[in-house]
């Protein structure tokens, strides 16, 4: 058992990953909890929500989806192998100001009533504070605890990370590959998920089910799956599902039924070709298609994806179809990699090697 505190802070718990970490922390005696900024708007939730409201109004998603699909696109044309930093806009600096100002009382309320300063390392999902002025996590590097900035996503590509939480962070973490092309001092570890229950699917429907379920059409190569998809069917004799919008929940039972997933292929800004998405699958016992990047493939050396780019994904669900047996096989793979490399008890040893060498611990 640790004597040691964790506590994870997210804008949200975002595919329930930040809370995977604070699980797997738990099963090896840290006291663990996470701290999400905004109210949920997915299945997963957090165990402390500060619960403030994100701008939903129309104008304000417009402004959102318009400045991250401008960067996300200029990011995809680019070599994007250097470190960005944000860049405030004087609008910026202004809004953020105010929004500190009233969110303050509500923030300091939660800080006190679940003892937030009182933790030993402070783990920033996103590279993200409390506040926009980073007061909480200047503080905390100010009383001796330990600062670790964590990146899911696509936030380091597109926004930047923020100068504040460089200077104050004794370790960077991301579990995208791509990131470590981009920041000269980040460490790539697996996420956890709680992998005790996979099984691997020993039998095959008679008609081969496939699935496509995007969370985002435009990085998942929706279209351009959906027309090969369209050719298929011309050729073979299989069912495809295109699920959406649905509970993850619901999602997981409509997948349990299917024989094949495919995540992503041809997208914009598709990162590191695979994500809680696929590890999902895998839990199921599910065979996925996705695409990775050469530099990728070399890094996951071991690994049970059916790699498909958008002009191999043809001819890879033909040569399925003809020999479905074969999805068996990626079945088993599919589950003893998610074990040996996602498991809580790997992810655990891969961190706490990481904490000693940062002198975390």
């Amino acid at each position: 058992m640790s004597n040691k505190s964790i506590l994870h802070i997210a804008p949200q718990n975002f595919a329930g990953m930040p809370i995977d970490f604070v699980y797997m922390h738990r099963k090896f005696g840290f006291k663990s909890n996470l701290v999400t900024i905004y109210k949920e708007s997915t299945d997963f939730q957090s165990d402390i929500n500060i619960d403030l409201n994100l701008p939903k109004g129309k104008l304000a998603t417009l402004y959102r989806q318009r400045k991250f699909l401008s960067k996300s696109l200029k990011t995809s044309n680019e070599q994007n192998t250097s470190l960005k930093y944000y860049k405030y806009t004087f609008t910026d600096k202004i809004y953020f100001r105010i929004k500190d100002l009233i969110n303050s009382p509500k923030i300091e309320d939660i800080i006190k009533r679940y003892s937030l300063q009182e933790f030993d390392i402070y783990h920033f999902d996103g590279g993200i504070d409390l506040f926009r002025d980073f007061r909480f996590a200047k503080n905390m590097k100010n009383n001796g605890k330990k600062i670790i900035a964590c990146y899911f996503g696509s936030d380091l590509r597109t926004r930047g990370i923020f100068k504040e939480m460089e200077e104050l962070s004794d370790l960077n973490l991301t579990v995208e590959f791509d990131h470590t092309k981009i920041h000269p001092n980040i460490n790539y570890i697996f996420f956890p998920f709680n992998c005790e229950n996979a099984t691997a699917k020993l039998k095959l429907n008679k008609t081969i089910k496939i699935i496509h379920s995007p969370t985002n059409r435009l990085f998942k190569g929706t279209e351009k799956i959906l027309k090969i998809i369209n050719q298929l069917k011309r050729n073979f004799n299989f069912e495809f599902l295109l699920v959406e919008n649905l509970p993850r929940n619901k999602l997981l039972e409509i997948k349990k039924d299917c024989d094949l997933a495919i995540d992503q292929v041809g997208g914009i800004l598709g990162g590191s070709g695979y994500g809680k998405n696929s590890i999902e699958n895998f839990l199921l016992g599910l065979p996925t298609i996705t695409e990775f990047t050469e530099d990728y493939k070399k890094f996951l050396k071991e690994n049970p994806f059916i790699n498909a780019t958008e002009e191999t994904l043809y001819d890879t669900i033909a040569n399925i179809l003809k020999n479905p047996e074969v999805l068996i096989e990626y079945s088993i793979k599919s589950v003893e990699w998610l074990k040996k490399y996602h498991s809580y008890e790997s992810v655990n040893k891969q961190l706490l090697e990481l904490y000693n060498k940062y002198n975390i611990l």
